[in-house]
């Protein structure tokens, strides 16, 4: 059966939320409709309190004068559509306190949803240029495109799913198995909620951020959403080869070789900047570039980058000029000789449109970097790489922590984690209530015993949920120590697993379920079906082939598994093409391809069904 989100009646409200906002607080007001066997009006100050949109800026008493101004009485009795527009009303009431312009999506003015939803037009008809350009000769897509920038047409087209899936893989090529989408002109919801939940699973695959994204708000098109995702995935392709490893030249922006380790660890936004001042200074521009917005407001520095990178088409015109938009018209214009695409107008860099410059400075990136192609540098930069098995596994983490939604963002594992507040926030998110906050120093750390104070909680919290860490001490993680790293984070993925089988004891009478338990259900399910394939241990060679787990994964649900698609695995880039109906990653052939010399590559999925759950312990003890 498909999955179908919380429901409401009136659209206009229904457009106000999200599915992950519906469900929480339609959750809420059922808690306190079981406790009393009613809502009514005075039950709502103590519940909207507590509710994270409003526990810092309103108490009790201020939310109870809010709605006695309503009039009402506090014994009237409220359904839940009248709860969501109170919610509405008190949210209303915060703006002001917050300031709507800090309260607001990072979607730039132009707006054209309601309340707080607000999105760019300018980035909008960008992205649709984007889309138009890179996809206007895909086979299913052409007969859609391209997309009329000035219409809805864009969230209408991402309805399907398909859109979105092709674009993940424009960003990373290989990400999804296009077989595994349903590509129909029609097609019913439950291939819609397939290419949906395809989709999300690969963009955090790919390193977005989708924790507030439901599948059902892709199914309604909800412009704010589906923009913010398109803007996610179009920024991880223009910053792909932003990494010493696709870009070796990159060591040019550093002087002493010391400091190229530090260069690898900076997130592609700041090694983008780097480059950028790495020529303004060299073409004579005094200021330093700090950021994509009010930095690059008047146009100056971009005058400054493109003389340095294409003096053949240099104009002493442009730096004369002294209406800033007039400038920005005559940059655009020597940006278009050097062949870049254009994301942006004029308006768009006066106001400081931070996406679209940095969709921009990205785009001349790639089409002239101006750095030296010096041999000997180069070949210095590859020996600085990591081997390919830390490479996969620093990958693997990197993305499990991302897909935790902790407030960090991880971008380099191995360097941001040396100040143990990213794994401090990793373990309050897998042991809730685990960390001492009090004793912990936030980002950014100067002095260095603050953070081997921070790595010292996490090597104690590490000791207490019972992982190995004999002769670790946070110090290790501090220095970088980075098989201590890997082998800490394999320890603590395991860990959450475990957790994940411990909320099904109840299917095995409370008891604690072992791999032993394990292995005697997987063979059962398998040998139930009339198959013969067995599974001995997780460590089983057999199992390289991945035809057992999708024996299994057919014995669960018959219908995830297109046997058409399936071969004999026997050499590396057969080994799996099927439909896995409830929460395929995308990358499902690409990494397990990946994976099988590596204990520690996880393949993450969100599923519901319990013995589905199972199934996911297995693969991930397995690979």
């Amino acid at each position: 059966m498909s999955f179908v989100g919380v429901i409401v009646s009136d659209q206009w409200l229904h457009s106000q939320f999200t599915q992950v906002e519906l469900r929480t607080l339609k959750s809420k007001f059922i808690s306190v409709k079981s406790q009393n066997g009613k809502v009514t009006i005075g039950d709502l100050p103590p519940l909207m309190a507590k509710l994270k949109a409003f526990n810092e800026m309103f108490n009790e008493e201020e939310i109870r004068n809010i709605l006695a101004e309503s009039g009402s009485d506090v014994n009237d009795e409220i359904d839940f559509e009248s709860f969501l527009k109170t919610y509405l009303n008190i949210q209303a009431r915060a703006a002001p306190k917050v300031g709507s312009s800090k309260s607001s999506s990072s979607f730039l003015k132009a707006s054209t949803t309601t309340l707080l939803h607000t999105i760019s037009e300018s980035e909008k008809s960008s992205y649709v240029a984007h889309i138009n350009s890179y996809l206007r000769d895909d086979p299913f897509l052409k007969q859609f495109l391209p997309i009329d920038p000035a219409s809805n047409a864009l969230f209408d087209l991402a309805k399907d799913g398909v859109l979105l899936c092709k674009l993940i893989n424009v960003a990373v090529p290989g990400t999804i198995d296009e077989r595994t989408i349903n590509m129909k002109r029609v097609i019913n919801p439950w291939e819609r909620n397939e290419n949906h939940t395809l989709c999300l699973n690969s963009a955090k695959a790919i390193g977005c951020t989708v924790v507030n994204i439901g599948t059902q708000d892709l199914v309604e098109g909800r412009p704010h959403l589906v923009l913010g995702l398109i803007s996610q995935i179009i920024k991880i392709q223009l910053l792909a080869d932003l990494n010493l490893r696709k870009t070796p030249q990159l060591v040019e922006l550093v002087e002493d070789s010391n400091d190229v380790e530090e260069l690898m660890g900076l997130a592609p936004e700041k090694l983008l900047l780097k480059w950028m001042n790495f020529h303004l200074k060299k073409a004579g521009y005094k200021k330093t570039v700090a950021n994509f917005s009010s930095d690059l407001k008047d146009g100056e520095a971009y005058a400054y980058l493109l003389n340095v990178l294409a003096p053949e088409h240099c104009s002493p015109a442009t730096l004369d000029v002294k209406d800033p938009t007039e400038r920005a018209n005559l940059v655009l214009e020597h940006a278009e000789k050097m062949d870049c695409k254009r994301y942006l107008d004029p308006k768009d860099i006066v106001e400081g449109s931070s996406n679209l410059n940095l969709a921009f400075v990205a785009q001349i990136f790639h089409q002239r970097s101006g750095l030296s192609t010096d041999s000997k540098k180069v070949s210095f930069a590859e020996m600085m790489t990591d081997d390919e098995l830390i490479s996969r596994e620093e990958r693997c983490f990197r993305l499990w922590i991302n897909s935790l939604g902790i407030n960090s963002y991880v971008n380099n594992l191995f360097e941001d984690v040396r100040n143990g507040w990213v794994l401090l926030e990793v373990l309050d998110k897998v042991s809730p209530g685990s960390v001492n906050w009090k004793h912990s120093t936030k980002p950014p750390i100067k002095m260095p015993f603050r953070k081997v104070e921070n790595c010292n909680q996490v090597v104690k919290i590490g000791k207490q949920l019972k992982l190995s860490l004999v002769n670790v001490g946070g110090n290790d993680f501090v220095q970088g120590n980075k098989k201590l790293i890997l082998a800490f984070l394999w320890q603590l993925m395991r860990f959450n697993m475990l957790q994940l089988l411990k909320n099904l004891r109840s299917r095995f009478r409370g008891k604690e379920i072992t791999d032993a338990d394990i292995l005697a259900w997987a063979n059962k399910k398998v040998k139930n079906t009339g198959r013969t394939s067995k599974m001995e241990s997780f460590k089983d060679k057999s199992l390289s082939n991945g035809l057992f787990f999708l024996e299994l994964l057919s014995a669960v649900e018959p219908r995830v598994v297109n046997w058409n698609l399936v071969t004999k695995g026997e050499s590396g880039m057969e080994f799996i093409c099927a439909k896995f109906n409830f929460s395929l990653l995308g990358a499902w052939r690409k990494v397990i391809s990946q994976s099988l010399s590596v204990n520690c590559q996880r393949l993450l999925f969100h599923l519901h069904n319990q013995e589905c759950q199972l199934t996911l312990a297995i693969l991930n003890s397995t690979f």
